[in-house]
């Protein structure tokens, strides 16, 4: 038997309905890359959005084409994600800090007929335009008094007239909900991206849970400013959040640095906002040396890559912002966990709660995960067990756009299971803590070394800016911990004086057995430490001193 309930396709186009028509005067601003302040409605948002839909179909763009984006957060990115979903094409959202060669491969590989871009990125598109064997023509996100001249490049278009040519009259059309809607590339640091499809289902579903209160807790009281770039995983989902519970949205443009965002924060009022920890730093500079607080914000979302501690302290105990600690990928749609508290957890001692909170948190309803040894039997959840993570869930990945490479789920039994690379523990609560990425892991006699809680002693340190750790080649033990790390300006900070932060803290073996200062890490194209190049630049510095062959004053 049945239910006798109303059958209601659930899409990416009932969002922005539902902001129009319950939330239609809530603002959406943003920093443009022409460097004003823009500011208008969710009302305006899905005008504009239809009369984008209508546009593209004078383009000749069908249901389950890509249409490709390089573009930063701002209201015009927000209307291509529900002008091209909503219609029933495909939004593809490319990553503009990848190699050209990159660029060209994954658009090629999405078979893009269009590329919307930014003017930021007009030397990047100059540079592909030739090159991409199945896109038809560029769309420069602008208004025509700002179209670059002499672009070289054939047919491009202007955003800004494709929309006043264009009817609002536009009926979004009803299809069904496992329609593909957006797609993502990862950003694997070998071999070429992998795409990954999501549906309006899917991406609906993990609307829902997200926003919920012991997920990002987002309502229509607050105001969200989404540092977590557009075109990383749909900003988080954010821009779907912000929708569905008609929370005033903040875009930053381009401007990335903390002096910027500090204002945009502050004039703005804004309560929430998310990010990866490298883009915090800089923001939490900026106030340390400014002497400026936060007025509004109350938390901030920290994800992409684990919260060192001590920044998570400086949030919480300097600027009373609290973080909420969160992990997923681009195959989890991304959000897998966050790190809510439960209320027993009030009877901590403030250490505690740390211990706590420096977790990747809790999986949200609809993520199912379990830790695995290596012959695949599952181990307890006792906060201790370390094994692979595998998830598996309504909004993780089944299989790689077009089949790329072998199928990722990993067969248990009658179940799938997506191996997430990571290296982790679950606890008796079901906080789950990652240790390490299995790629990254620091094998020392064949024993695990966890190379995150090693860098989080050495973030804690107050002459440190940055640091990784990484597995060197060792003679005798394979592999030892080694520490690469940036210093703050104007320190002078030595080798001995930050190896003694490990005294006490760790087993004595997993100590670091020697750290290199540098200029800076180098970062991918999401923010994240890239130490497959710290591997390769860095992998045999302890084989070079074991030999005798360290230069003198290496260890600067």
């Amino acid at each position: 038997m049945n239910g006798l309930m109303m059958q209601k396709q659930l899409l990416i186009s009932s969002l922005i309905v539902h902001a129009d028509r319950h939330h239609g005067d809530t603002e959406i601003v943003s920093r443009r890359v022409e460097g004003d302040i823009h500011r208008y409605t969710f009302r305006d948002c899905h005008r504009r959005s239809r009369q984008l839909a209508n546009a593209l179909t004078g383009l000749g763009i069908k249901p389950h084409d890509r249409i490709g984006t390089l573009a930063w957060n701002g209201y015009r990115h927000m209307e291509l994600y529900y002008g091209v979903s909503g219609m029933g094409a495909v939004l593809h959202t490319i990553n503009p800090r990848l190699h050209e060669d990159q660029v060209t491969y994954i658009a090629d590989h999405a078979e893009d007929q269009y590329i919307f871009f930014d003017l930021t990125f007009l030397p990047l598109v100059k540079a592909i335009a030739g090159r991409c064997k199945t896109v038809k023509g560029f769309i420069a996100m602008t208004d025509r008094a700002r179209m670059p001249t002499d672009s070289g490049i054939p047919g491009l278009l202007c955003y800004e007239e494709l929309i006043d040519h264009s009817s609002p009259d536009y009926a979004w059309p009803t299809f069904d909900e496992n329609t593909a809607s957006t797609l993502c590339y990862t950003s694997g640091t070998t071999g070429h991206p992998k795409g990954v499809l999501y549906s309006h289902r899917s991406s609906l579903l993990h609307t829902y849970a997200a926003a919920l209160p012991d997920a990002l807790n987002c309502s229509a009281r607050d105001v969200i400013l989404p540092v977590v770039p557009m075109f990383h995983v749909n900003a988080w989902g954010l821009p779907y959040i912000a929708c569905m519970v008609g929370a005033k949205l903040v875009f930053p443009g381009p401007a990335l640095d903390g002096k910027s965002l500090h204002e945009l924060l502050e004039a703005e009022q804004v309560t929430l906002s998310a990010g990866v920890p490298t883009v915090w730093q800089g923001l939490l500079n900026h106030v340390e040396q400014t002497g400026q607080k936060f007025a509004s914000m109350t938390r901030t979302i920290v994800g992409g890559a684990a919260c060192p501690p001590a920044m998570l302290r400086m949030f919480q105990e300097g600027y009373g912002v609290t973080v909420l600690h969160s992990w997923g990928m681009t195959e989890l749609s991304p959000i897998g966990t966050v790190c809510s508290m439960k209320t027993r957890h009030a009877q901590l001692t403030p250490q505690e709660r740390y211990d706590v909170q420096s977790k990747q948190g809790r999986a949200l309803f609809g993520v199912d995960m379990k830790i695995v040894d290596a012959n695949g039997d599952e181990l307890p959840w006792d906060g201790v067990s370390s094994g692979d993570l595998l998830v598996r869930g309504p909004w993780v990945v089944r299989d790689y756009f077009r089949n790329e490479g072998a199928c990722p789920l990993r067969a248990n039994g009658e179940t799938d299971w997506f191996p997430t690379g990571d290296v982790a523990t679950i606890d008796p609560d079901g906080f789950m803590h990652i240790t390490d990425r299995s790629k990254d892991v620091i094998k020392s006699g064949g024993e695990w070394i966890g190379s995150i809680d090693l860098e989080n002693i050495a973030m804690a340190h107050p002459e440190v800016f940055q640091a990784a750790c990484i597995a060197a080649k060792h003679p005798k033990w394979d592999e030892r911990p080694l520490l690469i790390v940036v210093r703050k300006p104007q320190s002078s900070l030595t080798r001995e004086e930050l190896l003694r932060a490990y005294e006490g803290r760790i087993a004595k073996w997993w100590t670091p057995d020697d750290v290199i200062f540098v200029d800076a890490l180098p970062l991918g194209a999401t923010g994240k430490v890239q130490k497959n190049r710290l591997r390769e630049q860095f992998g045999d510095h302890l084989l070079a001193q074991a030999d005798g062959e360290t230069v003198q004053g290496a260890c600067r």
